[in-house]
């Protein structure tokens, strides 16, 4: 069960990435990011960031340019929530297939 502080903090850093992911896929172009959940660990030193990837097929090539460019967006985030966290959490980004598994039930259930 997590605290109110950590459910707090962690739908603030789903928000401002959310917001740093849509203004660098716009220039991308047919891309869609999405930050679909942020767990964050209670003593506030990791955070795991699942995204959401429109298209899929895309996922891995996108995943690992956020993973090389992870201290930049750390940064980004830090300077966007300097006034409400001390210490930013590190990032960790995985791929969130869930709407992959959905269409995949979906399929399976109309056969």
């Amino acid at each position: 069960m997590e605290s109110t502080r950590i459910q707090k903090i962690n739908r603030l850093i789903q928000k401002e990435l959310s917001e740093l992911f849509r203004l660098e896929t716009a220039k991308m172009g047919g891309v869609l990011v999405s930050v679909s959940s942020v767990r964050t660990s209670p003593d506030l030193s990791i955070a795991r960031v699942h995204l959401s990837i429109f298209p899929s097929e895309r996922g891995p090539e996108i995943i690992e340019n956020v993973k090389s460019n992870e201290k930049t967006i750390r940064y980004n985030l830090a300077q966007k929530v300097r006034y409400q966290l001390r210490r930013t959490p590190e990032l960790a980004f995985y791929i969130d297939d869930s709407l992959d598994y959905i269409e995949h039930i979906d399929e399976l259930l109309k056969k």
